[in-house]
This record gives structure tokens, sequence and C-alpha cells, in this order.
């Protein structure tokens, strides 16, 4: 059938819809259309970029064969005409008509549609804060600031990265690769908010310090100052010295075109749209970044810009604007980065979003080498599950460590979006060598701990909570039952050593009237102690949820 699409925008979603679309519907006239040079790139990339593993900037824009994705590969190849320095300024809804603006000449035109695509993408958040316009100040989302980055990114000079979320943490790596001295500051008080709980954080933000990388949380940026060029941040810390300033806030959606047009803007600020990703405007879609889709842990609207989500969405998008009837049902928020040797992610809710989504939650700290530990390449992951409490329901996993931490989240996302229980996961068949995983896969392991909490066999207490209590003073005893050897090397502060296998005959030098925290190197040695002092007749005993591997507060050694 003979019809025209007009999609706006031409990166992930909008060159996704477009291609899609053409092999839907080889008759339709599809246009794309996009304010900027640049089409088609992987913006995910630009780390990479600037960290030079990626060489050159035509890398980002090309396909695996090498081929370049410019306008004349989508016109020959895909049978897209794509119209770049072409920005859409208004809709006309009742005459199905977009208005564009050429960038460079000023020149105006229309262009009419049968069915609109909208995938303009999103910024990033730049706050009005004093001498932002300051020249060395930096954003990361186009290729033309990944250009600018890379030319900037100076081995000596001083960076301050602005935001500690999954961007900024990537670009701080790749700027000391580059051998720049990096700070990065972030307002909250843990690294990746709302991605890890504070325990994981603390995890990677000790990483991050070891490898010469300044972190400042609980941060305000106030300003920036400098002649002809930044050369300071004010922060309510103090003054950060800086060469290179690079803004990672986070994303706001590109909606202006569609609020002037009158489409509804959904509660997070994105545009709104069904599960056919269809606008208040049923001739009018939205996919990627611009659109917000739905939590499918919470039911609850959500705003997720990832270049996963948005390639899915410009599929669905496109079926559905070609006659089709495709349902984009939503995302967990599933989200992984890596920084220096560390992998960190989660999928799903963590255990603070759980706690506000109304959920009476249980959680696992569990960590464990990544394949069988006598394997050469075997490396640490932490993993932590957070559980609906009254049905077991596996709600969020997070992972952090040098491990491959992405097999255990892509198995996790898949059980979570299947509202799998702990017990099922337990039980999952997963495969297994030596060079692979363990005979019990560390996600096994969590599983099996989750179900022995919520049976009330095992009383765990997290590293926050009895950080909480020392910090509070409360009267407890710290049981370390690990070996005097492993005692020596590293220890927590004011515990009391005795080993798992003279701790029964020692029972008499417990108290029996205060709380006992047993612990050991990863809490299997502490979940043991605990069931030997309950069945000595101890009522306050819970183990430290992830031993002291998963303690991030500082160590004695």
């Amino acid at each position: 059938m003979k019809m025209k699409i007009v999609v706006i925008g031409a990166n992930a979603a909008g060159a996704k819809a477009a291609a899609k679309a053409k092999r839907l519907n080889p008759h339709a006239e599809i246009t794309v259309v996009d304010r900027g040079s640049f089409i088609s790139y992987g913006a995910c990339g630009i780390p990479y970029y600037v960290a030079d593993m990626v060489k050159d900037e035509k890398e980002l824009m090309s396909t695996p064969v090498g081929v370049v994705r410019d306008p004349a590969f989508f016109r020959k190849v895909k049978g897209v005409e794509i119209l770049t320095e072409t920005e859409a300024v208004a809709i006309d809804r009742q005459n199905r008509k977009v208005s564009l603006l050429k960038v460079v000449s000023g020149e105006t035109s229309f262009i009419e549609y049968d069915a609109l695509i909208l995938a303009t993408g999103s910024s990033p958040v730049v706050p009005p804060l004093e001498g932002r316009a300051t020249p060395g100040i930096i954003t990361v989302k186009s290729m033309e600031d990944a250009i600018l980055l890379k030319e900037q990114a100076v081995a000596g000079n001083r960076a301050c990265v602005v935001g500690a979320g999954l961007i900024g943490l990537e670009t701080v790596e790749a700027l000391a690769q580059r051998g720049m001295q990096v700070t990065v500051v972030e307002l909250c008080g843990q690294l990746l908010p709302g991605i890890l709980d504070e325990e994981m954080a603390n995890l990677l933000e000790q990483h991050i310090r070891s490898k010469g990388v300044t972190v400042m949380t609980s941060c305000r940026v106030s300003g920036f100052t400098g002649s002809g060029r930044v050369e300071q941040v004010a922060t309510d810390q103090g003054e950060v010295t800086a060469d290179l300033v690079v803004l990672a806030i986070g994303a706001r959606p590109n909606v202006e075109l569609a609020r002037n047009a009158g489409l509804a803007i959904g509660t997070t600020g994105a545009i709104a749209v069904d599960n056919h990703l269809r606008t208040s405007d049923p001739a009018i879609y939205a996919c990627g970044d611009c659109c917000e889709t739905v939590n499918l842990v919470t039911g609850a609207p959500l705003y997720a810009p990832l270049g996963s989500t948005a390639n899915k969405q410009g599929r669905v998008a496109a079926i559905n604007a070609t006659g089709g009837d495709a349902i984009f049902a939503g995302v967990l928020g599933t989200a992984i980065l890596k920084v220096f040797d560390f992998g960190a992610g989660k999928s799903g809710l963590t255990e603070g979003a759980a706690r506000a989504a109304g959920f009476t939650v249980e959680t696992v700290l569990s960590p464990a080498p990544d394949r069988a530990h006598f394997y050469p390449a075997a490396k640490p992951i932490a993993l932590k599950l957070v559980a609906d409490a009254a049905t077991g329901r596996l709600l969020g996993v997070q992972a952090v460590g040098p491990g491959a931490v992405d097999k255990r989240l892509d198995v996790a996302a898949t059980a979570i979006t299947f509202r799998a229980t702990a017990e099922q996961v337990s039980h999952l068949d997963l495969a297994y060598a030596p060079p692979f995983s363990a005979a019990m896969d560390n996600l096994i392991v969590a599983a099996d701990i989750l179900k022995n909490k919520l049976s009330g066999h095992a009383k765990g207490v997290s590293p926050r909570q009895v950080k909480q209590m020392q910090d509070d003073g409360d009267d407890f005893l710290l049981l370390d039952v690990r070996s005097p050897a492993e005692h020596a090397t590293m220890r927590l502060a004011g515990a009391k050593l005795v080993p798992l296998g003279a701790l029964r005959e020692k029972l008499e030098t417990l108290p029996r009237d205060k709380e006992i925290v047993t612990f050991c190197k990863i809490s299997l040695r502490g979940y043991e102690a605990q069931k030997i002092l309950n069945a000595a007749g101890f009522t306050k005993v819970r183990f430290l949820d992830g031993g002291i591997l998963t303690w991030p507060y500082g160590v004695e050694t």
C-alpha cells in the first residue's frame, strides 16, 4: 500500500523505525528528518571513542561490516530518504503536515504524512549555574560532543565530571585512561543513584578510588570560574581545580514539538504513549528517549532512556505505523556499565525503589567467584537480590565486581520478567562447567539464601544496618568465625574472634543477653554459626549479609 511515513529523529529509535517500516511496506514513501549532521550513530560508544579504544568516530556510525550509515546508505540500501540539518518545527495534526526548517539556510517547507513517528530523543540536563558558558565545559550526548571531548582530553590535565550515573562513570574511566587526573562530583550520597543501593555503590566507589579518581558525593556544584577557559568548579565542599568539565547530570526528553502540537505528556515528563506506542493522536507514534514506558514490576510510568530500549521501540512503532499490531509491554530498567576493572548493574527494583513502591522486602547479599574457584580466570562478584517478602517473587537484582556480572543480570532479568520466585530461580537449569560457572551458580546460591531467609531459617542483617548500629552505639557483639590467619589479614573493628570449629566449645564465653552478629568471608560460616548459636539457646543472633567481602566501610589490616 502506498503511504507516506515521516520519522522525526535519525538515531537509534528513528533509524530503526524507518528501516523496519520500509521492510514491512516496500511501497511506502519514508522520510526521516534530523536537525543534526550525524545520523544513526552509537552514542553509547562515545566514552570508548574518548578513551581511544575506538580510533575513528566513523566506527560509531558504521554497520558491523564497516559501511558508514549516512544518508546515501539509507537511500541506496534501505530505500529511505534522510534529511539532515533539517528541523521539524511544528506539526499540523489536522492536515497531517510537518513544517520544516533548514538549519543552515533558514529555508522553510513542509512535508505531509499518513503516519508520523516521533523519535526526537533527549538532551543532556544543563543546570543554569553561574559560568555555564565558560569554554571547556562539555556535555556527553552527540557526536559533536564526542569529537570535542576527545580533542580536549589532554594527558596530565585535570578533569571534573559532574554526575556519577552511567555516562558520568564511563566518562570518568575514559578520561583517566587518557591520562587525566579525574574528580567525580555527585549530588546524591552515593554513586549510581537509582541503579545501586548504598552498600553496592560503596563497593564500586572503593574500586574507583583505588584507580586514583577523587570521589565527592553529597556534593552540590554552584558554578564555574575561569579566565577565558574553565579553571575552577565551585562546590559546597570547596573548589575543584579543572581544565575540563564534563556535565553528565542526566537526560531530559525532547518533547517541545509534541507539546506544541497538543500531544499528551506523561507524568514522567516524556511523551505519553499506549502499549502500541501510539500518542494521544492515533496517527502519531513515539519511540526512544522522547517517550515514557511502563515499569514491568510496578506497572507505573517510567522514563528509561537507553539505546537498547530505543531500538526495540523503533521496531514496534514501525510495525504499528504500517498497519500491524505489535505491543511494547515495558522495561525493567536493566542497566550495566564497566568502570575500570569492575562491572556494575541492575535489573528491576532496587531495595529503596521496592520499599517506595509499597513492597515489604527481603534482601540478600551474596559474594562468590563467577566460575569454579579453582579455575585460573575466576573473579569475584557481589550479588544483591530484592524480593517480595510475602510471595518470594524476585523484584530486583544488582551485581558489582570484576567477574561476569552481565550473565547474572541477564538471567535475573529474564526471571523478573516472568515473575519468578526465589524457589523457581533456585531450580533454574543453568549451564555449568568450571570455565563458566561454579557448580552452584552465584544466582542459584543467592536464591537459596533468599529462600532460607524467607522461611525464617536464616536471619541476616545488611552491612548498612550493622554500620548504623555501630554509629548509634548499639550494644551488640560482632563475632568473627573465620580462622586466625584470616582474622590477622583483615578484620572488622571491635569484632571478637571465635573460629567456627571452636564455637561449640566456647559458647559460655559469649553473652546471651545481647545481640550477636556473626560473619566470615562470605557469611556461609556466619550462617552456620547462627544455626549453632540458635540450637544452643541464643535467641538474638543474625549473620552479616555477604560477610566481610561486601563490607564497604573500611577494615583493619
